[in-house]
């Protein structure tokens, strides 16, 4: 990495370089920095290189690199964060600074207390540039550039560079130099990836059983929420394993120590939100442990990432529930990797769940059946819900055939009286009653549907009787 990307910013060059995490990008980008800025004395200290990083964390690691690289050197640098009190950065900036690094959002309040000025930057450092537009930064990235010189060096440093950062870069970067060290999203080759299958349930139990039995010193855990990191601190703490959680709601101050507790080796676990994921650098740094998978890709790259620096080895342990498989296919369709898989005994994953593919074609054979056994059923057997869905239907015909005042007199009284009986007269008086056929459902008798025909006849033979008589 630093062979092949100091010679070319030496050169002035605009450059892009993407290379896995741990292969000492910090220094790639620090150490010609420091010998440009020395042979260029300037009258009178103003901020000549700008560094922007993501998170605080990475902010301070990457001003304590420039200040042991350069400090035989007549520079000063300073750092800018959130998080503590602006007056002493203030103080600090007024005084003077040649290289200034910071976070987007802190430098902004800066640029409106009108604490610094960038007009004499001639060279930019966007380092974790595509965590900073994942972050939503780019807005305030935006603004910053417009303080910034029209001529200067931009220099782009990250692990990753999906090809949504790169429409960005081309707006600002002037046919810059691509230094790819490995493939794009790789892993670091001295990583051992490992997938321990388990429910979600089990998973606390299975971290401390790998934590105790492996008698792990030292160990890095993700979770994907603040909550989350808590709460997992704190049963870990129950368990006997020394714990910190370190996340963007705990204070500068707290997370400053948790982070140094955790180096020393005061505590064995620290447990983090992927804040602290970009730009760790802890020497030896044994394992990390993925106790729920991110759901961005490429998060996964820079977790693990905080292993397996600078030549040594690591092991990075991901707890995969099963609703976290579609994300664990993700992550190995982008390092185009498969993870090896290892099941503990005695937190076997829960097969009691079909996957997906065979509960469905359980559920269309079970239709399939359900189908074959409507269609051998008889259409009017007794009883039977087929045979009273066609008797209803026939009945419902031969109402909308009838003609309006077929009925007969008789028949509407007892229409009448049915609609004011009571409830629980009407309940005996069905009761009461066989139950009728199937195919015979409120159907009236034929004596009783033929009763207002012969009531007409009567009636017509009686008047052509009488007037026979007269006529006679």
């Amino acid at each position: 990495m630093q062979a092949q990307a100091i010679p070319v910013v030496l050169n002035g060059h605009d450059v892009i370089v993407g290379a896995q995490t741990g292969t000492g990008k910090t220094a790639s980008f620090a150490l010609p920095i420091l010998h440009m800025l020395a042979d260029k004395q300037a009258s009178r200290r103003s901020v000549r290189t700008l560094i922007l990083t993501p998170t605080r964390e990475l902010a301070a690691q990457v001003g304590q690199s420039v200040r042991t690289y350069g400090r035989h050197l007549p520079l000063k640098s300073t750092t800018v964060f959130g998080g503590v009190n602006i007056n002493p950065q203030i103080h600090s900036l007024r005084r003077g600074v040649d290289i200034l690094v910071a976070t987007p959002g802190r430098l902004l309040d800066h640029l409106r207390n009108r604490a610094v000025s960038l007009s004499k930057v001639d060279m930019l450092v966007l380092d974790e540039a595509d965590r900073m537009l994942d972050m939503g930064f780019i807005h305030d990235i935006r603004q910053i550039l417009k303080a910034l010189p029209e001529q200067r060096q931009n220099l782009f440093f990250s692990a990753t560079f999906p090809h949504e950062i790169r429409q960005f870069a081309d707006s600002f970067l002037k046919s810059p130099t691509e230094i790819a060290v490995a493939r794009q999203n790789a892993t670091a080759q001295l990583i051992k990836q490992l997938v321990y299958p388990v429910d979600k349930g089990n998973k606390r139990a299975l971290l401390s059983s790998l934590i105790g039995s492996g008698n792990w010193q030292q160990v890095l855990i993700f979770t994907r929420t603040k909550h989350g990191a808590n709460r997992l601190a704190d049963q870990l703490d129950k368990d006997g394993i020394s714990a910190a959680a370190i996340h963007g709601n705990k204070s500068q101050g707290a997370r400053t120590r948790a982070l140094d507790q955790f180096k020393r080796g005061a505590v064995r676990a620290l447990v983090a939100t992927d804040i602290a994921a970009r730009g760790l650098d802890i020497k030896e740094l044994p394992h990390v442990v993925n106790y729920e998978l991110p759901n961005v890709p490429e998060d996964y790259v820079h977790r693990i990432g905080r292993t397996g620096r600078a030549g040594s080895n690591g092991v990075a342990a991901s707890l995969v529930c099963r609703e976290e498989q579609p994300l664990l296919a993700d992550i190995e369709r982008l390092t185009r990797s498969r993870i090896e898989s290892v099941i503990v005994p005695g937190f076997e994953p829960s097969t009691r769940r079909a996957p997906d593919g065979e509960r469905s074609s359980d559920s269309r054979r079970g239709k399939q059946k359900a189908s074959q056994r409507s269609e051998k059923r008889p259409a009017g057997r007794k009883g039977s819900r087929t045979g009273q869905e066609d008797a209803a239907r026939e009945q419902s015909g031969r109402r909308s055939q009838a003609r309006p005042g077929t009925r007969s007199k008789h028949g509407e009284q007892n229409a009448q009286s049915a609609k004011t009986a009571r409830p629980g007269k009407r309940r005996r008086q069905r009761q009461g009653k066989g139950k009728p056929p199937a195919g015979e459902v409120h159907a009236q008798s034929p004596a009783a549907s033929s009763r207002p025909l012969q009531t007409a006849l009567r009636a017509v033979a009686g008047i052509f009787g009488g007037a026979m008589q007269r006529g006679g």
